[in-house]
């Protein structure tokens, strides 16, 4: 069954590394967010080891007595980044305090480029380890030609 656990865990990867992307260009597309009570606060994925195993893999396992240990990654949390606000001075905007200050979210874009770049390289990594286990499973299965 290590073939189709290492199917699952770059799969997973795939999965944890699209999520990534999604939530860097969520923070790109609110960097000038300013509507409601406080504004965009900029948002981070949290990667770790998968603990759990879906039921059918654990009653395959019993039954095969295989001990599988490799299990795949997932996104344990998305924390928000509540200590930076830029304030920015616009008396007119209906959104100011009482000093005329409109609280923008504080989003580099520069960091958000290379979050999303290396959540990209990951992606395209697990990609390639995808389909080199699948033309592994090809070759091994022509053996028996």
């Amino acid at each position: 069954m290590a073939f189709l656990s290492s199917l699952n865990i770059s799969g997973s990867a795939l999965t944890a590394q699209k999520f990534r992307m999604e939530i860097a260009s969520h923070n790109m597309a609110n960097i000038d967010s300013v509507g409601g009570d406080t504004p965009y606060r900029r948002k981070m994925v949290v990667l770790s080891e998968r603990t759990s195993t879906p039921r059918f893999d654990r009653e395959l396992d019993r039954a095969t007595r295989t001990v599988n240990r490799l299990s795949g990654v997932e996104v344990t949390a998305i924390l928000e980044d509540t200590e930076y606000v830029k304030l920015e001075y616009d008396p007119t905007n209906p959104l100011a305090n009482e000093d005329g200050y409109v609280e923008k979210p504080d989003i580099n874009m520069l960091e958000e480029m290379v979050d999303m770049m290396s959540a990209s390289r990951s992606y395209e990594a697990n990609v390639t380890v995808f389909n080199a286990v699948k033309q592994m499973a090809a070759k091994a299965l022509e053996i028996g030609k």
